[in-house]
């Protein structure tokens, strides 16, 4: 009869092997659950999607449930490395690996893509599309500007021509618009678009920051569509920047914001009352944004945070004689032309506002962030 507590110390051992330190499937330290099918020490999120993968999958506690011996056996066989060299073998640069932080159906779809489709073991013979090329087309749910309502649209993602275009009539009758993939970015946002699958598109108009809120029923076809427009980055990138490597080009194919949420701000004068506003922090972009409203097309503005030897500089203090801030948590961010004036609901977001700010400045500026400061500078 196996031994509980002998077993439990094997497992736990197990874990000091290089790469069981961390979840298999989305990299969160310390995984307590197993899956005993596929060799692999995965984290309590994951296992919660493993846990519907009941052909392919088998998930136990490493540290409350028994485990017989010849399953620890196979667990001391396999591991994350193997595991990962088995079912990671094939994985397309573009591709996005979730991180624990990522939103449920990005983790879902990343772990039936490995291991019950096993799109990236190299034995998959199903010439089915994994979106390679940048194309991709089909019918997305889209947040009307104007009224406000989702409605089915027709679009087409070019990585021919570096293109995503949408429809609201028939396609014979020419898109919508036409969206260069330049500056295209692509973020999950279910939280701010209310549903699981949300998805947003931004992209430069006219200098001005655009975005479209998006979202497909099917878990598959949304993290298709999100890592279609990554493969016709990618493409873009490697035409753009021929010299550059992949993993040089990797982060900049899409990236999430590095801080969303809520601040009241002031006018140029600091007499003006303050407004409540949603701002946006793109760190790659080096832009603070701010809208009306979280789901706005188009943003109200933009401050350009440079780095601090350039005369940008962020506090936590407010000037003397601020009146009007039903908020009392203010940060003072300093440009060469002005100060901008915000304040937070509460110490947490005023902290979160701060290290991010604050990790933005610190930044060393490329030749690209001097154009972009340019841009923001030439529209006010």
């Amino acid at each position: 009869m196996a031994d509980r507590e002998h077993n439990k110390r094997i497992l736990l051992e197990l874990l000091k092997r290089p790469g069981n330190a961390n979840c298999a499937d989305c990299g969160a330290p310390d995984p307590d659950w197993a899956s005993y099918k596929l060799g692999v020490f995965i984290c309590l999120n994951c296992s919660g999607i493993h846990r519907n993968l009941t052909e392919i999958s088998r998930v136990k506690s490493i540290r409350l449930d028994f485990w017989d011996d010849d399953l620890v056996e196979f667990m001391k066989a396999n591991g994350n490395a193997v595991a990962k060299e088995r079912y990671e073998k094939n994985v397309p640069a573009f591709f996005y690996r979730p991180q624990a932080t990522d939103c449920a159906v990005l983790r879902e779809q990343w772990i039936r893509a490995k291991y019950e489709r096993q799109e990236f073991s190299g034995n998959n013979e199903d010439p089915r599309d994994m979106n390679c090329s940048g194309c991709h087309e089909g019918f997305l749910w889209k947040r009307g500007k104007d009224n406000r309502e989702f409605l089915k649209r027709k679009f087409i993602l070019s990585g021919m021509d570096f293109t995503l275009m949408y429809y609201t009539k028939q396609v014979s009758k020419g898109p919508k618009a036409v969206i260069s993939i330049k500056d295209l970015n692509a973020t999950f946002q279910p939280e701010k678009i209310k549903h699981p699958h949300g998805l947003q598109i931004t992209y430069l108009k006219e200098d001005h920051t655009r975005s479209i809120f998006v979202y497909h029923e099917g878990t598959q076809e949304i993290v298709s569509w999100f890592n279609a427009i990554r493969a016709a980055r990618f493409s873009y990138l490697k035409t753009a920047f021929p010299t550059a490597s992949d993993s040089e080009l990797v982060p900049w194919i899409t990236r999430n914001y590095l801080k969303e949420g809520y601040m009241e701000k002031t006018g140029p004068m600091q007499r003006e009352p303050f407004k409540k506003r949603w701002f946006i922090l793109d760190s790659q972009d080096r832009k603070l944004l701010y809208f009306k409203d979280p789901l706005d097309a188009v943003e109200k503005g933009a401050i350009f945070i440079g780095n601090k030897e350039h005369g940008y500089k962020v506090t936590n203090i407010l000037p003397q004689g601020i009146r009007g801030n039903r908020w009392k948590c203010g940060i003072t961010v300093e440009t060469p032309e002005r100060q901008f004036i915000f304040t937070c609901e509460n110490e947490r977001e005023h902290r979160e506002w701060m290290e991010a700010l604050n990790q933005v400045i610190s930044k060393p500026m490329s030749p690209q962030d001097y154009t972009m400061e340019a841009n923001v500078r030439r529209r006010r």
